[in-house]
């Protein structure tokens, strides 16, 4: 267990220096929208490190889906993480809250956050794409892509897939 914390936290480490920006994120042309078809309004705070490339490419893909998302800068994350309740196998590069308090962990498409928010959730402290997959918001290259899950995190420490993203057309 403690070999498997310690490589996963490495892991994790090894992709966070790893996220250069790439250059622009490819256009959405898809607008969310509520029940009665306008858009509906989120606000995000985005915590994330000042010069990740892939985590302002992702807030790029929150905005063209009608998302308001405010940024703050922090070199280091793990207080922010920590004071949301996210452990660390949950990590990613960023860390999104809602206005309700809702923590949003990673890469995770907007309409599924905005499909968690439209939920009831007592349990939940939010949502996590752990690590940083390619092809996900904010990973695009190319065409590449690889199938992940976004967890639904619990207050208790549990996790259970939320959703299962197996091509980039569900994104």
């Amino acid at each position: 267990m403690k070999l498997t914390l310690i490589t996963a936290m490495l892991a994790a480490t090894a992709l966070l220096a790893g996220c250069k920006d790439a250059g622009p994120a490819k256009p959405e042309t898809t607008a969310l929208s509520d029940s009665a078809g306008n858009a509906a309004a989120l606000t995000l705070t985005v915590y994330k490190t000042p010069s990740c490339g892939c985590c302002k490419k992702w807030v790029l893909h929150l905005e063209q889906q009608g998302v308001v998302a405010h940024t703050k800068n922090y070199d280091d994350l793990s207080g922010i993480k920590a004071r949301y309740g996210i452990s660390p196998q949950y990590y990613s590069c960023h860390t999104a809250v809602s206005e309700q308090g809702y923590a949003f962990e990673g890469h995770i498409p907007a309409k599924y956050i905005r499909q968690f928010l439209a939920e009831s959730h007592p349990d939940a402290i939010g949502l996590s794409v752990p690590a940083m997959p390619l092809g996900s918001p904010g990973m695009e290259v190319e065409d590449r892509f690889m199938p992940y899950d976004i967890l639904l995190l619990n207050k208790d420490g549990s996790a259970s897939v939320y959703a299962h993203i197996s091509d980039a057309s569900m994104q």
